[in-house]
């Protein structure tokens, strides 16, 4: 099927498949920040959102605490993607994956290895080298990763079939840094679902990852943080879905020059 058939068969409603799980909404939303649990489980459900965020305490895992919000996802009926955030270490990030894994009962894990404290970039090595460790341990691991090709396709070779780059620095609202990288990547990884991870502080933002034909956009502090939370993240939710449909519709060529919308011929021509 070549690219314009694939493209006028292709729908919004169509599913992005994580590991092997189809899910229809492609916004991915944090749990953490909201003014309540209430207001939390509120933008959950206006959101659409079939996935979302957790990040685990290392004494959640012992004490059983936090029983009262893990009884509020899974009362929405969510899949959980449980956060090695904060995690700075290689050794930190698996131990922290493993006590996830043992607690939500999933693979899943979104994988973060923070190397630098000022804009929480990931440390892209120790991040490869705990891909491998989880992956060869049965974990199916969403990577939080740069744009980076080179480190995008060593977290691949090491088992990663979902590749998460960021937009911007976590919590700094400032939309897609490297437009130019994200689309170099989304070229370069064709069949591979890329998630816009981090950054994102606008629908605008979450619909020009989309426009750069992303899979889906995860987001946490845009929403979390708004004056209304629930209305916020209703907008994401429109906004991800015109990204998407914007992209199947195929949009024109930017241009350098003027291109007249109004045809120059056949119009009246007026004597002096």
């Amino acid at each position: 099927m070549d690219a314009m058939t694939h493209k006028a068969t292709a729908s919004v409603a169509d599913p992005v498949t994580f590991y092997g799980t189809d899910v229809t909404s492609r916004l991915l939303l944090g749990t953490a920040q909201y003014p309540s649990p209430a207001i939390l489980a509120e933008a959950i459900r206006a959101s659409g959102t079939e996935i979302v965020t957790v990040s685990l305490r290392r004494e959640s895992g012992a004490a059983k605490a936090g029983q009262s919000f893990w009884q509020l996802i899974r009362d929405l009926g969510v899949k959980v993607l449980p956060n090695t955030a904060g995690c700075r270490t290689v050794k930190e990030a698996v131990t922290t994956a493993e006590m996830a894994r043992e607690l939500f009962g999933t693979p899943w894990v979104k994988l973060e290895v923070i190397g630098e404290d000022d804009t929480l970039q990931p440390d892209v090595f120790g991040l490869v080298e705990a891909a491998r460790i989880l992956s060869r341990d049965g974990f199916q691991v969403f990577p939080y990763t740069t744009e980076d090709l080179v480190v995008a396709e060593k977290l691949v070779s090491a088992g990663c079939e979902v590749l998460m780059p960021w937009g911007a620095p976590i919590g700094s609202g400032r939309g897609l840094n490297n437009p130019y990288g994200l689309r170099s990547m989304r070229a370069h990884f064709p069949g591979i679902p890329l998630v816009v991870d981090a950054g994102v502080g606008l629908p605008s933002h979450a619909a020009a990852a989309m426009e750069l034909g992303y899979d889906a956009v995860l987001l946490n502090t845009a929403v979390a943080k708004a004056g209304d939370p629930v209305r916020m993240a209703r907008a994401f939710a429109a906004a991800i879905a015109a990204g998407r449909e914007a992209v199947i519709a195929d949009p024109m060529e930017v241009r350098d020059m003027a291109a007249p919308s109004t045809p120059v011929m056949g119009r009246a021509l007026l004597g002096s």
